[in-house]
């Protein structure tokens, strides 16, 4: 005679997952702002014709925003958060790519979220 299967209840889980980086821990999401994928820094490298060149105006590191002149005029407001703000300084030439929400400033690649689009 076999023994009865016990069932017990699931533990709850919560549907909305909370990115590491809103803890001060390293980023755990690759949506638009937070860390960069392996697929964005080859997709941003394969399309050289989509970076849009510009200035940096403002920067909040305490807000993650950093507010971006084009060369065209347009303003581009990003949001970033891992330290794109902080590393941008006003009146710096960066390049933002059009399609894929990429930042690149001193050196280095954010993943950017763009607020102007909101």
């Amino acid at each position: 005679m076999s023994s009865p299967h016990l069932r017990s209840t699931p533990a709850p889980s919560t549907p909305v997952a909370a990115c590491m980086c809103a803890r001060g821990a390293a980023c755990s999401s690759f949506a638009p702002g937070h860390a960069v994928h392996l697929v964005q820094r080859r997709v941003v490298a394969a399309t050289p014709s989509e970076w849009i060149d510009g200035v940096v105006t403002h920067t909040d590191a305490a807000a993650g925003e950093v507010i971006v002149r084009a060369l065209d005029g347009t303003e581009l407001r990003l949001w970033n958060a891992s330290g794109a703000a902080a590393s941008a300084v006003a009146g710096e030439p960066v390049a933002v790519h059009g399609r894929y929400h990429a930042l690149w400033v001193a050196g280095r690649l954010f993943n950017v979220a763009r607020l102007d689009r909101l």
